[in-house]
């Protein structure tokens, strides 16, 4: 169902206590696209989606931009062909920036599945860069110091990963595929203190495929702990007619905000992509707990999927990704 954005933002208000009302993120004014489905010459076909992905400026100053690009004929598995490609920007608010190519695929070598790569996302501290992204079962790392080449930080196994979700028997598993599997995804990074959070999205067993969104804590970005589920969203218009989305994809590509004026913490989640996309957002003044079944820290709901916020020179931005899933696309952001 569509609302009026107004309709929208006054319909879906809530209080987090008597006391205390968090403010709502509103796009503030036109969007206007940054990226295009890519030609990708002998991997094409007419099923390219470029989807989640990650934004962040460079050491030279230009902003980049990363996305799992799906559907395309690039060889992988037999269940995998993603890949993440980019975009560069001179300036934050540049349009239709200039295609990069390939930017990383899977070294199934060092364990990755083949054509598994999903949604990066770079966090920079000290002058380094680090880039966090899905292996279509774990949550690895990789580094580097321009913001534009990385190089896989490896651990004690010669492998990249970080963590994957407890494995599970999938409902959707076929002969030949492993007996457990965690699909561990979508990670992103904040840091409170001398703690790393890292927010990801994946299933949980009890009910079996249920998605929900997760964190794990670090001090050193190397030994990470046991996970907690910080949001479990229902998904969207699942009992209606249209059956729009399953629950498995109802806390998808978990994105923090932290406002510090009102010491609260923002997560974006997203239950459906496309021409009925819709993003639930949370606030709470703890990052390790947005409400499991319960509403009572939900703030608004956007009709926008996969969207990553941008704090440059005192202006906050949305970035997302566009109704036809054929681009990014971004517009100024406020909250009210």
């Amino acid at each position: 169902m569509k609302y009026p954005c107004l309709l929208l933002l006054l319909f879906c208000f809530t209080s987090l206590s008597a006391q205390t009302k968090a403010p709502i993120p509103k796009v503030d004014g036109d969007w206007w696209r940054i990226a295009t489905t890519p030609d990708l010459g002998q991997y094409n076909s007419d099923k390219v989606e470029p989807v989640d992905f990650g934004i962040w400026q460079a050491a030279d100053g230009t902003w980049q931009v990363w996305s799992c690009i799906r559907g395309s004929k690039f060889p992988g598995s037999p269940r995998t062909t993603r890949f993440l490609y980019g975009w560069e920007g001179k300036a934050l608010t540049d349009k239709n920036w200039a295609e990069q190519g390939i930017k990383w695929v899977a070294e199934p070598s060092l364990g990755e599945t083949p054509g598994g790569m999903q949604a990066p996302y770079v966090f920079k501290e000290d002058g380094f860069y680090y880039l966090f992204y899905g292996d279509w079962q774990r949550i690895c790392l990789a580094k580097g110091m321009d913001g534009k080449n990385f190089e896989r930080v490896l651990g004690g196994n010669g492998q990249p990963d970080l963590f994957a979700e407890h494995g599970y028997v999938s409902k959707f598993r076929k002969e030949g595929d492993p007996l457990f599997e965690s699909y561990a995804r979508d990670p992103m990074v904040i840091k409170r203190g001398n703690t790393y959070y890292c927010y990801y999205t994946s299933h949980i067993t009890d009910p079996i495929n249920d998605g929900a969104a997760f964190c794990r804590t670090s001090v050193n970005m190397k030994d990470w702990s046991e996970s907690v589920i910080v949001s479990h969203t229902p998904p969207y218009n699942y009992n209606s007619p249209h059956n729009y989305n399953s629950p498995r994809y109802s806390d998808e590509c978990p994105h923090v905000v932290y406002l510090p004026e009102h010491d609260l913490y923002y997560l974006f989640v997203t239950q459906t992509y496309g021409k009925k996309s819709q993003t639930t957002v949370y606030a709470s003044s703890n990052p390790m707990y947005f409400g499991i079944d319960d509403d009572s820290r939900k703030i608004c709901t956007l009709p926008i999927a996969a969207p990553e916020v941008v704090l440059h020179e005192g202006q906050y931005y949305l970035v997302a990704l566009t109704d036809e899933l054929d681009g990014i696309r971004m517009a100024r952001l406020k909250w009210e």
